[in-house]
């Protein structure tokens, strides 16, 4: 078989999503015992999180954490417990503190400087965070609701129904034409030049195979097989798991961006995309890659660097 035949059908993410990195022991069985939060807590570093997903991040790139004993004796009402490590918990907490002037990072802009262990703290603690912050009333009977299970769980005051942190599963889809040609495309808010694999929800009764060949076709109109799975990474805006997947599509068919969604669509060929990934961000024949956080990355360099 030729390398034309073979290119793009056995690739994989060229390394590990850089937000599904982590380390802590996430401890579920300390989540019921009050008297173990508390031990935990006196030993335990925070991890603060603004209302825009910031934290302050050193200039070595390690998250800038607190002493837990500097917010009490005791785990405080608001705080989640993360996991723990070395004998060391970790909590986030939510400030009311803006981190605009002081420069805080979200996790876009700064959760690829991260080691395993901080990127792990950092992307689960924006995610539950953000649960809670929508999810104070209960949706049976609209009683308000409070936290408990040390953060990972909300109990209802009216029916004290228990609701857990919710996780909307979407499907990210690298599409090949089997040779040396990726499928990209552009929505109208994103920067200029911008290019990235398409992605959607995943809807009720659907599996995920079936998502991935119906968002390709609303998205851009094109018919895909041999729809294969690659990875994942948890991507908390506020609470999405991007599902990867590849699969190969006939370039002989006609591009129909979906009106308002796509904005562009375009065969790219893989010279394209390696210059593009040796250009540090900056757009090539008209194309700048998604940024290295991104499972999408991942995907996209996996795609145009391997080697049958």
């Amino acid at each position: 078989m030729t390398r034309e035949a073979l290119a793009g059908t056995g690739f994989q993410l060229d390394s590990p999503p850089l937000l599904s990195r982590s380390t802590v022991d996430r401890r579920e069985e300390l989540r019921d015992s009050l008297d173990g939060g508390t031990r935990l807590w006196k030993a335990g570093r925070v991890v603060l999180v603004d209302s825009k997903g910031r934290t302050p991040i050193h200039a070595n790139g390690r998250l800038a954490m607190q002493p837990a004993a500097d917010f009490g004796d005791a785990p405080a009402p608001t705080s989640v417990l993360l996991g723990v490590e070395d004998d060391v918990s970790y909590w986030a907490l939510r400030t009311d503190h803006d981190g605009e002037a002081e420069g805080w990072l979200d996790l876009r802009r700064g959760g690829g400087q991260l080691n395993d262990t901080d990127a792990g703290l950092f992307t689960t603690a924006v995610g539950l965070l953000s649960w809670h912050d929508n999810a104070r009333y209960c949706a049976v009977c609209g009683a308000g609701t409070t936290r408990v299970r040390v953060g990972w769980a909300r109990r209802c005051t009216g029916c004290e129904r228990e609701e857990y942190p919710r996780t909307d599963p979407a499907v990210i889809c690298l599409v090949h034409d089997g040779a040396d040609h990726v499928l990209l495309a552009r929505q109208p808010i994103w920067p200029p030049h911008r290019f990235s694999v398409l992605a959607g929800f995943v809807e009720v009764g659907e599996s995920l195979e079936a998502c991935v060949a119906r968002e390709v076709a609303e998205e851009v109109g094109v018919d895909c097989s041999e729809i294969r799975y690659l990875g994942s990474q948890p991507w908390p805006f506020p609470r999405s798991l991007m599902l990867g997947f590849t699969a190969t599509a006939s370039r002989d068919q006609p591009l129909i961006p979906a009106d308002g969604e796509i904005e562009e669509a375009r065969w790219v060929h893989r010279d394209t995309i390696l210059a593009a990934l040796d250009a540090d961000g900056e757009a090539v024949d008209g194309v700048r890659l998604p940024p290295s956080v991104s499972i999408a990355y991942r995907m996209i360099k996996g795609w145009a660097t391997w080697k049958p």
